[in-house]
């Protein structure tokens, strides 16, 4: 099932869902199909994809989301090794961004303690790496404790959609190893963007710098940085070193924190 999150309702963040549903539709699509947003969801987008004479042939569950909710598939099924939760921003609306933080890893597996607690190579160096307990041919029982280090960290990539700088995104994307953060203006237009409750490149940087994220990744900006956004980049740079604009295509790595 393919799902979509949306931050908010300014039509320039949803309208294209109604053509996107359209063209699968036409496609023959089948697989279902799954909404989230805050407050007004529901209501809203079932109005945009009932415009039109055609019916959509696949279905469409609209889930209504909160901040500082876990974000669960269908059925409340657990997803595959992550989660997404929401938070708070500051756009109006009951705006929310998204935060997709990955379960903790297994520790590293030490393969000469392994030999030395007398374990042999093979299916008991797997059930050791799984954090489970082996019983060795001896008799004797051998605990991973020791031999595989303590659970590491997944990782976390927080999506802030509109917002103004405010303490829920920092505290969300606290120690992030990517952060998407939105930078409609320069700092010339730092007003502008306070009035029409965006951030500006600079404002993105403190808030990553304030959050100790390890990356930030500039998104929304103006159609005048259209051509080129490297004035918004240089900004954000000042305060911040690790940080990029978001582009059409564009292809992001993010390696583990160790």
């Amino acid at each position: 099932m393919s799902e979509i999150f949306f931050t908010h309702f300014h039509a320039d963040h949803f309208l294209g869902v109604i053509g996107l549903v359209r063209t699968l539709g036409l496609q023959a699509r089948a697989e279902p199909m799954r909404l989230y947003g805050p407050k007004g969801a529901k209501k809203l987008l079932t109005q945009a994809l009932a415009l039109g004479v055609e019916r959509v042939p696949f279905d469409v569950d609209i889930v209504e989301v909160k901040p500082e909710q876990v974000v669960e598939v269908r059925g409340g099924a657990s997803r595959d090794g992550y989660e997404i939760w929401t938070f708070a921003t500051e756009h109006g609306g009951g705006s929310v961004g998204y935060a997709l933080r990955e379960h903790q890893r297994p520790g590293r597996f030490d393969p000469e303690k392994a030999r030395a607690a007398g374990v042999p190579e093979g299916p008991l160096w797997g059930k050791l790496q799984r954090g489970e307990t082996v019983e060795l041919p001896d008799g004797r029982n051998v605990p991973a404790a020791g031999i595989v280090g303590p659970n590491r960290p997944g990782r976390l990539v927080v999506f802030t959609g509109d917002t103004r700088p405010c303490a829920s995104v920092v505290d969300a994307a606290q120690e992030a190893d990517l952060l998407i953060h939105e930078a409609t203006f320069g700092e010339e237009e730092k007003d502008r963007a306070k009035e029409t409750g965006h951030s500006t490149a600079r404002e993105a940087a403190q808030i990553a710098l304030a959050a100790k994220a390890r990356r930030l990744v500039l998104s929304h900006v103006s159609a005048r940085y259209s051509i080129s956004a490297e004035e918004l980049v240089k900004e954000a740079r000042e305060v911040f070193k690790e940080t990029a604009v978001a582009k059409d295509g564009m292809t992001i790595e993010v390696p583990f924190p160790d």
